[in-house]
């Protein structure tokens, strides 16, 4: 019988929560450092994040392969298509939502693809995204290890890191790894369009992109190894000791590589992976032994109760994430007049604009604290939400 690991639920909890944290700041212009990405080469606590969450669904999808291996090819193809069917259209309903966006005052269908206007950048609905990106990195990396197996999946790991390596660097030879250089992005243009891709960095350039996809890959292929591999050893030292020199070995290597190919988020570089893999086992091994060897959770204290508070959010993980992306976006659509400006127009405001400007902003003189205070009514909130789902036994599964 498979033994239970709370330290999962917990570790995949914490990253849920982590994820709508930085992604709902008060004001992006006001952010203090750590919760800001890495302008390109490095890694912040937030560049954590993601990677983190991948590495989660690996862990998961060693605790479901079992019982797909066992109901047959046909089960497991039917199953793990249509949920990455699912997450990719939810993340693509994410990104098109709420579908109406107001213009000259009234509200107008939101077109796939805007029209052209001279001397800009087309423009339209992105394709891909977080939900994308886990989607794929889920269905390749669950094809990849059924098929496969364990010995397969870990030399199709290493193929796809180094293979993503080597293509870099012949897709530009003279700048592989820049913003600018980085032959990632012409192969988005040319399949997804300039119109659908991401430009928060001031060119089209998708931090979610097709090519950097094959690494993110690999993040859930290594989840899916420790997964398995906690679940082989049980709740040993052993097994500890193991993960813990995993962790080392990989940030170590992970450090090496960055000298040749940069620890980089936005490509996902392949010294990316194994640093961010070995981060998060390091995290995991350090969560186990607290909540399966030493019981915190079971003791009253702050250990306990963020295990608790964690653990409603690795429950409901999917669904609180999308809400935490679609409702911002929603109540956005029932605005009034906040005040009149400098010019004599009206400056329109919606809910949660109005709870940053009129409660969170004004507690301080440094704006990074009324955003910081911002983010986390926003996890207040929303673990409200999973919190009485919890209670109610009430989980959406995707």
């Amino acid at each position: 019988m498979t033994q239970r690991f709370y330290s999962l639920d917990v570790f995949r909890g914490a990253t849920v929560a982590l994820m709508i944290l930085v992604n709902n700041p008060g004001s992006w212009g006001h952010i203090y450092a750590p919760l800001e990405h890495a302008p390109w080469h490095g890694c912040t606590p937030t560049d954590l994040v993601f990677p983190f969450f991948l590495f989660a669904v690996g862990n998961a999808m060693s605790f479901v392969m079992p019982r797909l291996e066992a109901a047959g090819t046909p089960v497991f193809l039917k199953k793990v298509l249509t949920r990455t069917l699912l997450i990719f259209a939810i993340g693509l309903f994410l990104n098109w939502s709420p579908f109406v966006r107001w213009v000259d005052g009234a509200l107008s269908f939101r077109p796939w693809t805007d029209p052209l206007v001279e001397g800009k950048t087309p423009s339209g609905v992105r394709i891909l995204g977080v939900l994308q990106r886990i989607a794929l990195s889920y269905c390749f990396a669950s094809l990849i290890v059924y098929f496969f197996k364990i010995r397969g999946a870990l030399f199709a790991s290493i193929i796809l890191m180094l293979g993503y390596w080597v293509w870099c660097l012949l897709g530009n030879p003279a700048d592989p790894f820049s913003l600018q250089g980085y032959f990632g992005t012409q192969v988005d243009k040319d399949i997804l369009g300039v119109a659908h891709m991401y430009k928060g960095e001031g060119i089209p350039f998708d931090p979610e992109g097709i090519t950097s996809t094959l690494t993110s890959i690999v993040q859930v292929i290594f989840g899916y190894f420790v997964g398995h591999y906690i679940q082989q050893k049980g709740k040993t030292y052993e097994m500890l000791t193991h993960l813990f020199v995993a962790a080392g070995l990989l940030i170590f290597t992970g450090f090496c590589w960055d000298m040749v190919f940069p620890i980089n988020k936005k490509i996902w570089s392949s010294s990316f992976v194994l640093y961010t893999t070995g981060l998060a086992i390091f995290v995991l091994s350090f969560l186990i032994f607290l909540i399966e060897f030493r019981k915190v959770h079971e003791h009253r204290g702050i250990t306990r109760s963020l295990s608790k508070f964690f653990d409603v959010f690795g429950k409901n993980p999917l669904f609180i994430f999308v809400l935490s992306g679609f409702l911002p976006r929603f109540l956005g659509l029932f605005r009034w007049v906040d005040h009149v400006g400098d010019n004599g127009k009206p400056v329109y405001t919606s809910a949660f604009p109005w709870f940053y400007e009129h409660i969170c902003k004004p507690i301080s003189e440094n704006l990074k604290n009324g955003s910081l205070l911002y983010a986390i009514c926003m996890i207040a909130f929303y673990w409200s939400i999973v919190y009485w789902l919890d209670k109610k036994k009430i989980y959406i599964k995707v």
